[in-house]
């Protein structure tokens, strides 16, 4: 089946109006995700938006049809590792996913998911990364693209905006070794589709899926240019689509005439103070990373 068939398969397993912001895209995710995955799957969500929003629940109230937990910000990888290690004792087969922002991954969670991909947990571990803690007002992660406006890197007159570059975190799990590391995004659902189903494949260890999710409300977005500027996001190259499978590197969507990056900051009102020479500076990153991933996927 191709993705369209396989969504249209599938039950929703998200329940109707849970309290996220109109247009999220991380909604959109998350129900397209956990329709590929089925009903045989336990879910992790952290502390951050969709912890927040109902999905996670209260008051024995959840906004999932599957098993869901709450870990801390800092040990879901280990949590989702002892769920795991429960079902292969018991001999079930069972899909045990982290849905988990960039702030419990790429800081407050790394050491636990790095302990889990050097291990071998096998796990899948889903990263929707809107580049901040957007769920408590906006503040700067350690996945906050250089020169974003956030509540903790305002723009001054003698500071504008975050100082540091980004983590290129899903190099930095490709080089864990893991059987299969990916990069996906809402405006390609089915190359995300194809992905979630690789990654349920996986039997030998961890397999991660980073997501570029743009936030209407922490990036200044408008509601219905949600999709279009994660869209943009590919085609500028600024998030290539790739995956990692046992060491090979293959480029998914292979933009040969990408947009200039002009195009997407100009969307995005966190970015509206840059001046020509700072969106120079970040275009001449995002070409140098593209140009390594080219000859990694050449080898």
């Amino acid at each position: 089946m191709n993705a369209i068939e396989i969504l249209a398969s599938q039950d929703e397993l998200i329940s109707p109006g849970i309290s996220a912001c109109v247009g999220c895209n991380v909604e959109l995710t998350l129900r397209t995700v956990m329709r590929v995955l089925g009903p045989d799957t336990i879910l992790a969500i952290p502390p951050g938006c969709m912890g927040g929003v109902g999905v996670v629940g209260w008051n024995k109230q959840s906004g999932a049809k599957v098993p869901v937990f709450f870990p801390l910000l800092d040990n879901t990888a280990s949590m989702l590792a002892g769920i795991k290690a429960h079902y292969n004792m018991v001999g079930r087969k069972v899909n045990v996913v982290a849905f988990a922002g960039d702030g419990a991954t790429v800081d407050c969670g790394f050491q636990a998911l790095s302990g889990a991909a050097e291990r071998g947990d096998n796990i899948i571990y889903i990263c929707y990364d809107n580049e901040g803690y957007m769920n408590t007002g906006y503040q700067r992660s350690g996945s906050t693209t250089k020169g974003s406006w956030t509540s903790t890197t305002p723009v001054g007159d003698r500071v504008k905006g975050k100082r540091q570059h980004k983590k290129d975190f899903p190099m930095i799990m490709a080089m864990h070794d893991i059987p299969y590391m990916a990069t996906a995004s809402p405006a390609y659902i089915p190359d995300m589709v194809n992905k979630v189903k690789k990654a349920m494949n996986v039997d030998n260890g961890l397999a991660y899926i980073h997501i570029l999710n743009p936030c209407l409300t922490g990036w200044g977005i408008k509601s219905d240019e949600s999709i279009e500027v994660a869209r943009l996001s590919v085609q500028t190259r600024f998030f290539p689509l790739y995956e990692v499978e046992n060491g090979r590197f293959k480029i998914n969507v292979n933009v040969k005439e990408p947009k200039p990056l002009k195009e997407y900051v100009k969307k995005i009102k966190k970015y509206s103070h840059l001046t020509e020479e700072e969106i120079e500076e970040l275009q001449r990153l995002i070409n140098e990373k593209w140009d390594r991933l080219v000859e990694l996927a050449s080898l």
